[in-house]
């Protein structure tokens, strides 16, 4: 009975032991660190002092799932979101909404993401609404994939040319270091593009999924010696990589599909160790 109790006590104290290792303060801060604004580290492995929160609607626009605490970041990224708004309703697009950029003090996701860490990043949602969405439908929101998932090409009934306006002038503003888009929507601006009109096209980059979303990264803010930003990129409007694009897509599609297992817990990532500068973020978490 004695061996019994002492195996169920190790056992105890083991799952006790794996819940505190797993434990993710970014994901229980509520309130941004009180310090000088900085981003801290990489895109995908960093944390955000000073934060700041977009207000949950504004001019021209309304941030959904307010719910998941993601609506935080770099002072430069909130009036960005904001200006941003602004400029699109000048050119006819009424509302836009906001989706996720970063959490209170920034840091690691427990699903979704990996990047949004620095309070640099902000998914702007294609689809577009003439008047401001209700409570319930903030909270649980209808997206819009403009993207056709059985071709390497877009959905003719869901682009709009005000897609185009919303990526071009985005790409315009000199914080903006990069805009991710599926591989089909950089291909549609490719195809639609001037020799005149193609020096904006430089800053989007096709990446997976990303099919009803465009991710607005901004470029490290001038000052900010911890903020490491990507590897610049190369010259030219990028449309030469589309065929590449391409291939990956169909060689997926063409791939054998594996069983999935619905009932399967998903699991939270791994948590990676912050950059030495994060720690006050997290010991003074409340």
């Amino acid at each position: 009975m004695r061996y019994f109790s002492v195996v169920i006590i190790l056992m105890l104290l083991m799952a006790s032991s794996n819940i505190q290792a797993r434990f993710n303060p970014w994901e229980h801060t509520k309130i941004p660190f009180e310090g000088p604004a900085a981003a801290i580290g990489e895109y995908a492995n960093g944390c955000l002092s000073g934060g700041q929160a977009l207000p949950l609607s504004g001019k021209g626009f309304q941030v959904i799932r307010p719910q998941r605490d993601r609506y935080y970041g770099h002072p430069n990224l909130v009036n960005f979101v904001q200006q941003y708004a602004v400029q699109l309703q000048a050119e006819g697009i009424e509302q836009i909404l906001v989706g996720d950029m970063s959490m209170p003090r920034g840091g690691q996701f427990d699903y979704g993401h990996s990047s949004h860490q620095i309070g640099l990043d902000v998914d702007i949602w294609l689809r577009l609404t003439e008047k401001p969405l209700s409570k319930a439908e903030l909270k649980s929101p209808r997206a819009l994939t403009v993207v056709d998932n059985q071709e390497f090409a877009i959905d003719t009934a869901a682009w709009n040319p005000q897609h185009k306006l919303m990526i071009k002038v985005a790409a315009q503003d000199p914080q903006v270091a990069r805009i991710f888009v599926n591989g089909a929507i950089k291909q549609q601006l490719c195809n639609e593009h001037t020799q005149a009109d193609d020096a904006w096209l430089n800053k989007v980059r096709p990446w997976w999924g990303h099919s009803a979303h465009m991710h607005v990264r901004l470029a490290c803010p001038e000052g900010d010696s911890d903020c490491r930003p990507q590897q610049a990129i190369k010259p030219g409007h990028g449309c030469e990589d589309i065929a590449w694009w391409k291939q990956q897509f169909y060689t997926a599609k063409s791939a054998p599909k594996k069983a999935v297992d619905k009932n399967k817990k998903v699991q939270p990532k791994p948590l990676k160790k912050k950059p030495q500068q994060c720690e006050p973020l997290t010991v003074a978490a409340p």
